[in-house]
């Protein structure tokens, strides 16, 4: 959706946790979970929305600890896909912050202002595809901080055995060869899926099985021999176990989707001090820790809320 818009729900059956994120609507915290009660609310209130899939409610729960623990008194509600929260009267209006990702975020103001054939902003680098949406940032009163190194973008898997007997590491590695995908729905001609696999790696796609994105589906596919690619993410936790590795992106078909805390212009500019609380968390994080955090949830069903608490309290950030 993105890639990151249209992964919403998708990313949910990535990490297998259907029940860890609140359903829409649905508040995650009502008064803060900062340790501390008597800095609840010393800075007044501060809302926070986003999408309820595992890992945004994972980072969710990083900014509430952390805001909270920095004397806001704060409330969370998640929602099923960025166009609850981004409709008409929410944020920035209503809502203070929302954890986003950068071409996520771009890419949807991009196309809900200028139409789904608008010329796309985003880039395989994070700033540069910031720095594209300034104009388009302002007008709508939203101030994307500092990117984290960490990034979720939709990539590509193969068997360990797959790998090892191609010498595969790599999409590029690839060209020429016949192979079935079992990927999301839309992904015949998607310049970040089918497409991009066959203009720019020449892979050839004889087929696409439309068994969705990271689905039990999609990884039984691929073991199976069914497929020889599947789709998912790159903070899948779930990999390793399955016997399942990704290719990496060696040719940049995936615009940037770097983890971003997305705020509402009007209140950092009464709170200034939001940005040196989410700073250090984004400095934190990278994607191979969010892989491994990641998959404390789906695989060893841990709660999001302990390990965001845990990962912070490891890195001195609480």
């Amino acid at each position: 959706m993105h890639v990151k818009a249209r992964r919403s729900l998708a990313a949910a059956a990535s990490a297998g946790l259907l029940l860890l994120a609140g359903c829409a609507g649905d508040d995650l915290s009502s008064s803060g979970s900062g340790d501390d009660s008597s800095q609840s609310s010393d800075k007044g209130a501060l809302a926070i929305s986003g999408q309820s899939f595992p890992e945004a409610a994972l980072v969710t729960a990083m900014y509430d600890a952390l805001l909270t623990d920095g004397g806001y008194d704060t409330t969370v509600k998640l929602v099923d896909t960025r166009d609850i929260y981004m409709g008409a009267g929410q944020f920035p209006e209503s809502i203070d912050v929302v954890p986003e990702y950068v071409g996520g975020i771009v890419d949807f103001l991009n196309t809900t202002e200028n139409g789904a054939n608008a010329k796309p902003l985003t880039t395989p680098d994070a700033q540069e595809s910031i720095d594209n949406a300034k104009d388009l940032l302002d007008q709508k009163g939203i101030t994307l901080l500092q990117p984290s190194e960490a990034t979720d973008t939709n990539a590509f898997f193969v068997t360990k055995q797959y790998s090892e007997e191609n010498n595969a590491t790599k999409l590029s590695d690839l060209k020429g060869e016949d192979v079935t995908l079992a990927a999301a729905p839309d992904c015949q001609g998607r310049p970040d899926c089918e497409g991009g696999l066959t203009d720019v790696y020449g892979i050839k796609i004889e087929k696409i099985l439309p068994l969705g994105f990271a689905s039990d589906q999609t990884y039984q596919s691929v073991l199976d021999g069914e497929s020889q690619l599947g789709l998912t993410s790159t903070t899948d936790g779930t990999l390793e176990q399955q016997g399942l590795v990704l290719l990496e992106d060696d040719k940049s078909i995936q615009p940037a989707q770097n983890l971003v805390p997305a705020i509402s212009s009007d209140f950092l500019a009464d709170h200034p001090d939001v940005e040196d609380i989410l700073d250090p968390l984004m400095a934190a994080l990278t994607t191979e820790k969010l892989t491994e955090l990641n998959g404390r949830v789906a695989v060893d069903r841990e709660k999001p809320e302990d390990v965001a608490q845990d990962f912070l309290q490891q890195e001195g950030l609480l």
